[in-house]
């Protein structure tokens, strides 16, 4: 998955904002401790990160 489509994926779930929020303010157990910004510089793949954020959320499995 490419970081522009998670970026989309987030901003359709969330809100342009909140998901904006999200992804450089919450801590993710499921990414070791790291925010999505954090996880993303560390080289975690996008599509890892879009499934640690649907598990912490409940996203529910039509929309992951």
């Amino acid at each position: 998955m490419r970081v522009t489509v998670f970026r989309r994926l987030m901003a359709e779930e969330f809100g342009t904002t909140r998901a904006e929020m999200l992804a450089a303010d919450h801590v993710f157990g499921g990414l070791g401790g790291r925010t999505v910004e954090q996880a993303l510089a560390d080289g975690i793949s996008a599509k890892e990160i879009w499934r640690a954020v649907c598990a912490e959320f409940e996203v529910p499995a039509e929309r992951r």
